[in-house]
């Protein structure tokens, strides 16, 4: 009888439709590597249960002082895909793929991506130095600060996915398409958000100078005392600078970042009277119980706090 019974399971397993089995059984899931969390997050979004993400900097970490450890390289060479941010923006990249003999593809997300300048009121800088791994010149790599630039990103990590993966072509291009739609719901949320704050009353102080594409989309002028690496101390000077500025412009609120020291900002509030807005995310995600879990969570987060600052400044 027992024999009878374990020969039926096996066949009627044989038999079984493949559209029944389990996704994780029907098809191994490609592994992508990302740089940081915020591609991290796109390529989920794009990729559902056909990837497997990691990120080489997570949530609430700083990439601008992100060294490769020595288990990374090990970690690429077991990838499929890998992704980065480009512009600059990981100036380690090209040494890490080096060293670890990895030959698949290296997709760079931003591709199409007109790069900005650093902001004119930002102090940008080149880290070449030791110890920097991490290079921007004068251009700015946040490009996906602008909703715009991140429906950019999608379709490139779209096109990279089908290429590695080509029987997922059909889930990859509908998740796309939808994803692309949520982008255009947050722009249009975002500029009904800024709509009825004037002109004047549009200038941010931000602790590193993350945040030109989203003030070039939405027509906000952010000031910052450091440049767009954001891991070296501001001058005196450069903060001196910045005090004046702020009484100059009736500024009203200035904000730090999750990744960066609120020292500098904390000691510009307290000279100048100006009132802490509150943590914007630049770089990298929150944690999942935090309030910028996802792309599309932190630009809300952010355009929020924005705007509420913004609205209570001057009278």
């Amino acid at each position: 009888m027992f024999r009878r019974i374990a020969l039926g399971a096996l066949v009627a397993a044989l038999l079984m439709p493949l559209s029944i089995i389990p996704a994780a059984q029907a098809a191994e899931r490609i592994k992508v590597v990302t740089s940081f969390s915020i591609l991290a997050d796109l390529v989920r979004q794009i990729g559902g249960d056909r990837v497997q993400v990691s990120a080489f900097v997570g949530p609430n970490t700083d990439m601008h002082v992100f060294q490769p450890a020595p288990g990374a390289a090990k970690e690429l060479l077991g990838a499929d895909v890998v992704i980065i941010n480009g512009l600059g923006f990981e100036g380690w990249a090209d040494r890490l793929v080096k060293a670890s003999g990895y030959r698949g593809p290296l997709v760079v997300a931003s591709t199409g991506i007109r790069q900005r300048k650093a902001s004119p009121d930002g102090h940008s800088h080149s880290h070449g130095g030791k110890g920097h791994a991490h290079a921007h010149s004068s251009g700015d790599p946040h490009a996906w600060q602008d909703p715009a630039n991140v429906k950019i990103y999608v379709a490139n990590i779209r096109d990279a996915l089908i290429a590695a993966d080509g029987a997922g072509k059909s889930q990859y291009e509908a998740a796309a398409t939808a994803y692309l739609a949520e982008l255009d719901r947050l722009d249009a949320d975002i500029r009904a958000a800024f709509e009825p704050i004037p002109d004047q009353r549009r200038r941010v102080i931000t602790s590193h100078d993350a945040f030109n594409y989203f003030g070039a989309a939405y027509a906000i002028r952010f000031l910052a005392p450091q440049g767009i690496g954001g891991d070296s101390e501001p001058t005196a000077k450069a903060v001196a600078t910045l005090i004046r500025q702020i009484k100059r412009n009736n500024v009203r609120a200035v904000f730090v970042e999750n990744i960066a020291s609120p020292r500098v900002i904390e000691q510009i509030a307290k000279e100048t009277g100006v009132k802490l807005g509150g943590a914007l995310y630049s770089d990298s995600l929150s944690g999942p119980d935090g309030p910028a879990a996802n792309y599309l969570a932190m630009m809300r987060h952010n355009a929020r706090l924005l705007a509420d600052a913004m609205r209570g400044s001057g009278s």
